[in-house]
């Protein structure tokens, strides 16, 4: 796997922990017949974690009263809630690419899908 170019713009780094800063958003529009529609997302929806590292993961609840979430191939789950930030210690032993699953929003019928992708190298 290619591994873009890291530039450091958000949380902090050390020699023991990184730190992830993550939002949930959301997106609205107005059809030509008046009709809205909105879709809620994680932002970024894509982090990097290193391969058996402590991370910690600050996800804060800006949009949306509350998203139910798990981390799919674990056992993680929690809840955002408006206006309060939810910090998940993360320690992935095995690398490849895990599912961040808001329960509330998991497909387009749903206002979603709210999901982002944890991979881990």
């Amino acid at each position: 796997m290619v591994k873009p170019e890291v530039v450091e713009t958000i949380g902090t780094a050390s020699a023991e922990k990184k730190v992830i800063n993550m939002v949930t958003g959301e997106l609205k529009s107005t059809m030509d017949n008046g009709e809205e529609i909105e879709a809620y997302r994680w932002d970024p929806g894509t982090i990097y974690i290193p391969h058996d590292k402590p991370v910690e993961l600050s996800i804060f609840g800006v949009n949306g009263k509350e998203h139910p979430f798990y981390i799919e191939g674990t056992n993680i789950k929690g809840t955002v809630k408006k206006g309060e930030e939810t910090i998940l210690q993360l320690h992935f032993k095995k690398e490849g690419i895990y599912r961040l699953i808001c329960k509330t929003h998991p497909d387009i019928g749903h206002n979603g899908p709210m999901i982002a992708y944890i991979v881990v190298d």
